[in-house]
């Protein structure tokens, strides 16, 4: 009989304790399961050292001594003075590292941020009202789907790199070039995210919850806003992460060609493209550094859109 109440009260206990560890919200559930993504964690951890160097970067160094010319010091290794070396006019490679970096996360950012919001809104209304607007909507994504995205990149920014001033903003002066990356990544990267809202839409809207909802009244807006873009968000968070790695990448790309962001603004791919000619010289320093960084950007954020995708995915096994 003691047997029997101690089996009862542990199973009670156990109970409580999981009425105490386990979370009561989707959003608790998907932070716990990300928590237990190892990769994830340290692509988390990667990505805040980063945006401390350069947070903590620009308070140490200004932009004007990033740009400063100091040909008495040019191409020298890295040492107590210059960590990260100089480059072929005497500038400090550390200080173009961390305002480089900033350009290319805000590159990253706003493209990816334009794209998110073009590719949402296209699945999001080819999904749910369907028909004719599926049709139309869904064959401009296929045409645009079937473009060259590397090539179309290289000939806009070779067209119009040149033909935008120079913006002055924080007390900053940005290339004009910075503006014409960011709409052109923006625009050619929307596609795949606009397939995967309208395959998320047409599967949602025939669930019961969404019948309920009309039938008690609630308008298209209601209904697409307020009762499946939280259901769909899944896919769109992940497709923001690594959206994000993929922009890197392709102002690195187009940088690295020299159709990219013009001088006085430094980015990670440009400063790639100035060192050209350091590969065979044995000055690996100009290289080395920038490049480093984009490998640890890139591996950063897509190890946290892994995390996320495995978090937000029911069907995951993990966690």
């Amino acid at each position: 009989m003691a047997a029997s109440q101690r089996s009862i009260d542990d199973v009670v206990n156990l109970q409580q304790h999981d009425s105490l560890v386990m979370p009561r919200t989707l959003a608790g559930l998907a932070w716990m399961r990300f928590r237990r993504h190892r990769m994830a964690m340290v692509g988390l951890i990667m990505l805040g050292l980063l945006i401390a160097y350069i947070v903590i970067g620009s308070l140490v160094f200004t932009e004007a001594f990033a740009n400063f010319n100091n040909t008495r010091i040019r191409v020298q290794p890295p040492s107590l003075e210059h960590p990260f070396g100089t480059d072929e006019i005497g500038r400090s490679i550390l200080a173009r590292t961390i305002y480089g970096g900033q350009i290319s996360l805000i590159i990253a950012l706003l493209s990816v941020l334009l794209s998110i919001t073009i590719g949402t809104a296209i699945g999001v209304i080819a999904g749910y009202y369907g028909k004719l607007a599926d049709s139309v909507l869904m064959r401009f994504t296929e045409a645009v789907l079937s473009l060259p995205t590397l090539l179309l990149l290289l000939v806009m920014a070779k067209f119009f790199g040149g033909r935008v001033p120079d913006l002055a903003l924080l007390g900053r002066t940005f290339s004009g070039s910075v503006i014409v990356i960011i709409l052109i990544i923006g625009f050619t990267s929307w596609t795949y995210l606009a397939r995967l809202v309208r395959s998320s839409y047409l599967t949602l809207k025939e669930q019961d919850f969404v019948l309920a909802a009309r039938a008690l009244g609630a308008s298209d807006r209601q209904i697409v806003l307020r009762h499946i873009l939280p259901n769909a968000m899944a896919p769109i968070l992940v497709a923001a992460t690594l959206g994000i790695a993929n922009a890197i990448l392709q102002e690195a790309y187009i940088s690295f060609l020299g159709l990219g962001v013009q001088a006085p603004t430094a980015t990670w791919g440009s400063m790639m493209q100035g060192a050209t000619g350091a590969i065979t010289r044995g000055q690996w320093w100009l290289w080395f550094f920038p490049g480093l960084l984009i490998v640890l950007t890139v591996l950063g954020i897509n190890f946290l859109g892994d995390g996320l995708r495995d978090a937000l995915d029911p069907r995951s096994q993990r966690g």
